[in-house]
């Protein structure tokens, strides 16, 4: 940490995810290797190259959310606020007029609302454009998720939201908690949030060649590191946290998960989609979080990677971290939980931060399911298939998007 900026701590935490709903299931589901993957039910999906996706199962928003708010609300809305309630309640931090100004929200969507625009864009085609609904465009604008939360939560200060692919909820924590070191707030509400499993989204993903196309095995096609990987799966969902000043902490006595310290994002300029080759945006993105955080890289003791299942990023991952660890990277854990929740996209950054999180807390790795064929290029301890007890200090986040972004964030116990 540079001398004079304030210390940052984690006190609240949030997750809807493909494997649980709350933070304790979704914790469940990692150390258990639950799968979040199976056929799509949210469409019709028969007549999709690909066929199965990572869903939200059994969210009940009641609780949460007024019956008129979950009509008009996007999908990716409703589980970023829903998330952000939850985040709030943990952390016990009560917002009210006397310090909302000094509390944001930034929560990061890599596409927001394709659901709306995609259903809109029907009925704009069959019953005219007077019949398109006047919440089509707040419904459908990715900062919605951040507006939407800061209304519910009542929060006043700095509030924004990155459209940064699938780096986009590693992004909005990472610059919650640069707000943070500067003195701009006390508290931040920040992660990602994400619902494009909608046939135009599955559709795009698959052209793209960027999906697995395992239809007759999808509980297995999400497999990061795999030699046999073929692409992601789709997932969606939403994870938040509650970031502090360790001072606005210490004085409301606020329970404190883990200090986050550490933040590096870069961009690769390469390609649209493909990494630079040989991880090298991503390797400074990781040296960046550790120098910011004037850590040693011999202290990192796990990195949750961004491991999508797909042959290029996987392979140029690998590479990244042994260009930063050289001969110590292959006795640092790295696991992907994309293996268990899919790729949630824009949400991915935020539910992996809350991962790295409870396994601070809890001493334990999560690991990376269905890893059966080593690959030559991907040749690092990937925790395969079972948790590892692991008591971790230090951990990095890695999170690259489309459009080359890079972000890598770290996280150590409180000491």
């Amino acid at each position: 940490m540079v001398e004079g900026l304030h210390r940052v701590v984690v006190t609240g935490l949030g997750a809807i995810t493909p494997i649980g709903n709350t933070v304790d299931d979704y914790w469940d589901g990692l150390k258990s290797g639950r799968n979040g993957v199976a056929p799509i039910t949210l469409f019709d999906a028969s007549s999709h190259a690909c066929r199965f996706a990572a869903e939200v199962k059994n969210l009940d928003p009641k609780g949460f959310l007024e019956p008129k708010e979950s009509k008009r609300w996007d999908r990716f809305s409703k589980f970023g606020v829903i998330a952000a309630k939850q985040a709030l309640a943990d952390s016990g931090l009560i917002i009210q007029e006397s310090n909302a100004s000094r509390i944001g929200v930034i929560i990061g969507s890599g596409v927001g609302g394709l659901l709306t625009m995609e259903t809109q864009s029907h009925v704009l085609a069959d019953k005219g454009p007077s019949r398109v609904s006047p919440f089509t465009v707040p419904m459908m604008i990715p900062n919605m998720a951040t507006g939407l939360a800061a209304i519910a939560l009542g929060t006043k200060g700095p509030s924004s939201a990155v459209a940064t692919a699938c780096a986009a909820g590693s992004n909005a924590i990472g610059d919650a908690f640069r707000l943070l070191q500067l003195g701009k707030a006390d508290a931040m509400v920040c992660g990602g949030a994400e619902a494009s499993i909608t046939p135009l989204g599955v559709a795009g993903f698959a052209s793209a060649k960027a999906l697995s196309f395992r239809n007759d095995d999808p509980m297995t096609a999400s497999r990061p590191f795999d030699a046999e990987r073929d692409g992601f799966v789709i997932g969606e969902g939403s994870g938040v946290m509650v970031l502090e000043t360790l001072e606005h902490a210490q004085q409301r006595d606020a329970p404190i998960h883990a200090e986050i310290i550490g933040y590096g994002t870069t961009c690769d300029a390469h390609h649209i989609t493909s990494p630079s080759p040989g991880g090298i945006g991503g390797a400074e993105a990781i040296r960046l979080a550790l120098q910011d955080g004037k850590l040693n890289p011999e202290s990192v003791d796990y990195i949750n990677a961004h491991g999508t299942s797909t042959p290029a990023n996987d392979k140029n991952e690998t590479s990244a971290i042994k260009t930063v660890f050289g001969d110590r990277a292959n006795q640092i854990p790295v696991s992907s939980t994309k293996s268990m929740t899919g790729h949630l996209l824009g949400g991915s950054g935020g539910i992996e931060a809350v991962a790295c999180v409870l396994s601070l807390k809890h001493g334990v790795i999560p690991p990376t399911i269905n890893y059966s064929n080593p690959d030559s290029d991907c040749d690092l301890d990937y925790v395969p298939n079972i948790a590892r007890d692991h008591k971790a200090k230090l951990i990095l986040s890695n999170s690259f998007g489309f459009g080359g972004h890079n972000v890598c964030l770290a996280f150590q116990q409180m000491p």
